[in-house]
């Protein structure tokens, strides 16, 4: 198995296939990868989704993946009954989450030194799109940030790509994960789970097969503002940080983006109602509670090796 190694999305990507032709799918992976976050990332002025949300109030002619990402955002937020929601963005920039995760590790001194108040009427996603459609009527008022569901959408594109020179591969983005084919050895994908109260440690180890995973964790991508810490993961009925019972949620899915609607979803909002739907839809998950215990759905033992944990 060969793999390559780059920074891509704020965060650390791996990229690994095996085959006489992995060397050339890797390098048409990252060229994906970076084109996708060129093409998302509401950090670069110019990139189509920053370009969309300055549209915000006009019709607006977007490229095929946008229209194709903005549909899953759509489905995800109502299945989610609104837990999901990519219209945070107004929320993320008041409370500090203005330039990216690395720049504001840089640079801590340039986080606001308070809040200012909610913005009144938010709202939520209330877009309406067609099967095809590309002028994007974004609603006035209306700022979207891809976030997460991006990152996921990106990863399940490189790895399909990647997946058409090696007949086994993966692609890792910082924990949002997919996996084509058969491991190497048969043994199964190997997946350790870093431990949110300290990253040097793992606090399980699982093994899956062709699929995808993701974690989501309030103690990731956090700062300081005004003495409080701050972290990325807003609930949308509040416009604050999500104050959850869990400091971090893993699902697995057929797919990434899947994965890590999920994952974000269950560590943000009650847990029976969406840990239902999640059961529901064949989705397995993890959570790692504020004492270091870890939680499992319904078949999740089957991927834990290493661990005891509490079943759901």
């Amino acid at each position: 198995m060969e793999w390559i190694q780059f920074r891509a999305m704020s965060t650390d990507v791996l990229v690994a296939g095996q085959g006489p032709l992995a060397q050339d799918g890797m390098r048409a992976a990252r060229a994906y990868i970076e084109a996708g976050e060129r093409r998302f990332s509401r950090f670069q002025p110019e990139s189509e989704l920053s370009r969309l949300n300055r549209s915000a109030g006009r019709w607006f002619t977007a490229s095929v993946e946008m229209v194709q990402l903005l549909q899953k955002a759509l489905y995800f937020h109502g299945l989610t009954g609104g837990v999901f929601d990519p219209s945070v963005l107004p929320d993320l920039i008041r409370l500090g989450y203005d330039r990216s995760i690395d720049e504001i590790r840089a640079r801590p001194g340039m986080v606001p030194a308070a809040a200012a108040a909610r913005g009144a009427g938010r709202g939520v996603v209330v877009m309406v799109l067609d099967v095809g459609c590309r002028p994007v009527p974004l609603p006035k008022g209306l700022q979207l940030d891809f976030g997460g569901i991006a990152k996921g959408w990106i990863v399940d594109g490189a790895a399909a790509l990647l997946g058409r020179y090696c007949d086994a591969c993966a692609v890792n983005a910082g924990g949002d994960m997919r996996f084509i084919g058969h491991a190497p050895l048969g043994l199964g994908w190997p997946v350790e789970l870093e431990d949110p109260r300290d990253a040097s440690h793992s606090i399980a180890r699982l093994t899956l097969s062709d699929g995808a995973v993701a974690t989501s964790s309030v103690a990731k991508r956090s700062w300081k503002q005004g003495g409080s810490t701050r972290h990325h993961l807003i609930d949308p009925r509040t416009g604050e940080p999500a104050r959850s019972e869990w400091l971090c949620a893993t699902a697995i899915a057929a797919d990434a983006v899947t994965a890590e609607v999920y994952a974000k979803a269950l560590l943000i909002g009650p847990g029976a109602g969406l840990a239902e739907l999640a059961a529901r839809n064949n989705i397995v998950y993890l959570l790692v509670d504020r004492k270091g215990n870890l939680h499992g759905s319904p078949h999740s033992q089957e991927l834990v090796h290493e661990h005891e944990f509490i079943r759901q």
